[in-house]
């Protein structure tokens, strides 16, 4: 799974509407807090290097620390900029609430160039739903930050079909992405369309078939928490609760020349949705192991194995 020159190869998809071809596998930034910054520096150079050149962020996380650091990189190296994609997402006030009025959205915005050391966004995403939102007011916030040159495109995390809706109702960017958790374990949204019309667990509708409307709408899905079960439970790769899944990880890997994380990872990105895989990792190693990944192509039998193994049922 390595390109001529060395370097990890790479799948690229298209982001929903927007137009930008993008890497299957994004850079999860949560974690860039707890590196050094020359850690960080080394680990943001290396991710470039072998074709992981998107990066997601949060104006939450490490309470702004992770754009900071990526920012102070970025500073460094002004050339890099125009090679890379660079994702926040706001509304998140933590512990406190939503907020997705037109001042904060604004504000936010302001608050993300600053650390991150850039004039815009490729793209930005509203974190989590907010009750109290009104529409009308994310379109004049999106409308003036796209004029203003902020913020290129945009999306939303954490929504459903009804919400991306209203939303819709008074926004006239495209949505496109829309960030949702999603693993082997976690993949009720691909439960809920396999087990329609019954009363098992998985036939449940807790998304609104969000799957399907974002392929039916041509939304990227990205994925969050790609190795984690339940929410923030823990990782299920190597934990006992999931034997028989990491057995056949494991044997799958042997096969294709990868370890565990990349066959889960090879999982997400088999599925023709297209989505894009957001890995948290700060080890550059597994980084690669997973945009490698990206290149594999697992049977539909495969997959249903892996499907199988994480919990689900074939009716």
């Amino acid at each position: 799974m390595r390109s001529q020159t060395g370097r990890a190869s790479m799948k690229t998809i298209n982001l929903g509407k927007s137009g930008l071809k993008v890497p299957a596998v994004a850079v999860g930034c949560m974690r860039m807090g707890d590196l050094e910054q020359k850690e960080a520096d080394n680990y943001i150079a290396e991710a470039v290097d072998m074709g992981a050149v998107f990066f997601d962020h949060a104006d939450i996380y490490g309470a702004g620390k992770c754009e900071e650091m990526f920012g102070k990189y970025l500073h460094g190296n002004p050339a890099l900029r125009d090679r890379i994609f660079i994702q926040s997402k706001c509304s998140i006030v933590p512990g406190v609430m939503y907020d997705c009025s037109k001042k904060h959205i604004l504000e936010s915005v302001d608050g993300i160039l600053k650390r991150l050391q850039t004039e815009y966004l490729d793209v930005l995403l509203l974190h989590r739903p907010d009750a109290l939102v009104e529409p009308e007011e994310v379109a004049e916030a999106f409308d003036l930050l796209e004029s203003s040159g902020k913020v290129r495109h945009f999306g939303v995390s954490n929504h459903k079909p009804s919400q991306i809706r209203l939303l819709k109702k008074y926004v006239k960017q495209d949505i496109a992405a829309d960030q949702l958790q999603f693993s082997i374990p976690n993949s009720q949204m691909v439960a809920n369309g396999m087990e329609v019309n019954m009363l098992t667990e998985g036939a449940a509708d807790r998304d609104g078939s969000v799957l399907d409307f974002c392929r039916l709408e041509d939304i990227t899905i990205q994925t969050w928490s790609p190795f984690q079960y339940g929410f923030f439970e823990g990782v299920f790769l190597g934990n006992p609760k999931y034997a028989e899944l990491n057995r056949i990880l494991e044997e799958l890997g042997d096969k294709y020349g990868t370890g565990s994380t990349g066959i889960a990872s090879a999982w997400i990105m088999r599925h023709p949705a297209n989505m894009q895989l957001i890995a948290g990792t700060m080890k550059t190693s597994r980084l690669k192991e997973i945009c490698e990944a990206s290149e594999i192509v697992l049977t539909r039998e495969e997959w249903y194995r892996i499907y199988l193994a994480g919990g689900h049922i074939l009716p």
